[in-house]
């Protein structure tokens, strides 16, 4: 039996304020993945300034791409494509990783694949689920995304499930300021909800009536925020952890719901999570118990796998590859690009 020849992918992720580059053998395998956070940077103004996130890529991508080479112990002409995130995200810092790709696509000749950002985060789950494979349900919940989607097959989804307004991550981040935690919120009203009672203070689980699988959180925000302004005027003291830990739980009861509603209509057997909200331990914890008891196979990324980061990126542009799709140089940033959209 003839052997296929293997598939190195070197990709570049850059959409929000991660720099991070990776080298993907076959779509599973990392051989490298570099990371250049600059959470720290950002964390004075308490979120992400679109400006600075722009410069600080221009600054580092060609570092990082470089870095992910010498880790995978090979060389660009090595490489089988060059991969990039061209959407969704930041427009600045998305056009310095698609500029990055094109120029060493341009130069060394070899093939350039752009990749969409969100369908890399559901291929994280392949990188150390070796065995997963379409079709699955997958909860895709980050800082600009909540998605509740039907994974088809590579390459193909359909979105039954949507936010209306707030995504998950962003009302982690809009709670996570207004009781003081400060940025980034998700990881740290993680850890602080672990000291506090999640039955403390009932908050809203919002419904949105047509359409069972959408979700708005929007409304929980407000919710904790008229707690907090309510305290103050009664001059009651707020517990922060007991806060924290009952807006969490409201937030994780609705992704629950939703989500193992969509696994037994669509009658699955396979869910996973992904995106940046997916490494919330509480989270995590939730749909280990329940797809435990419902007899569901439960996929998740490692926490390195869920933030941004390159590698991700890679799996998913593996797939693109094998189905023969490849990009000009004409292949632009697309700061709204829709999942299962193609430019």
């Amino acid at each position: 039996m003839k052997m296929e020849k293997d598939v190195y992918i070197l990709a570049i992720e850059s959409s929000c304020d991660e720099t991070a580059a990776a080298v993907v053998r076959n779509g599973r395998e990392v051989l490298s993945n570099v990371i250049y956070s600059q959470i720290a940077l950002h964390t004075e103004y308490g979120g992400v300034v679109p400006e600075i996130a722009s410069r600080k890529h221009i600054e580092k991508i060609n570092q990082v791409i470089e870095q992910a080479l010498t880790d995978a112990e090979m060389k660009l002409e090595e490489m089988t494509a060059i991969a990039v995130t061209y959407g969704p995200g930041l427009v600045g810092a998305l056009l310095v990783g698609v500029s990055a790709a094109k120029a060493i696509s341009f130069a060394s000749g070899i093939p350039l694949v752009g990749v969409h950002h969100i369908e890399g985060h559901i291929s994280a789950n392949y990188i150390e689920n070796k065995e997963l494979e379409p079709p699955f349900i997958c909860l895709v919940v980050s800082g600009g995304h909540s998605h509740l989607v039907v994974v088809k097959d590579y390459g193909e989804y359909e979105i039954i499930g949507r936010t209306r307004d707030d995504a998950a991550g962003e009302a982690f981040d809009k709670v996570a300021r207004a009781i003081g935690l400060g940025y980034p919120g998700g990881p740290k009203i993680d850890k602080v909800s672990r000291e506090g009672n999640p039955d403390a203070i009932h908050f809203p689980r919002a419904k949105v009536a047509d359409a069972e699988y959408d979700f708005s959180f929007s409304g929980l925000k407000s919710a904790v925020l008229n707690y907090l302004n309510s305290c103050q005027m009664k001059g009651e003291a707020i517990n922060t952890a007991d806060v924290a830990a009952s807006f969490q739980r409201a937030v994780i009861d609705v992704l629950v719901e939703h989500s193992m509603d969509a696994v037994e209509r669509y009658g699955y057997k396979k869910f996973a999570i992904a995106g940046g909200v997916a490494s919330n331990s509480g989270l995590r914890k939730a749909f280990e118990e329940v797809c435990g008891k419902k007899d569901i196979t439960f996929y998740h990324p490692s926490p390195i796998y869920c933030t941004d980061n390159a590698a991700m990126i890679g799996a998913a542009a593996y797939y693109e590859f094998q189905k023969g799709i490849r990009h000009g140089f004409d292949l632009n940033a697309v700061p709204n690009l829709k999942l299962g959209e193609r430019i």
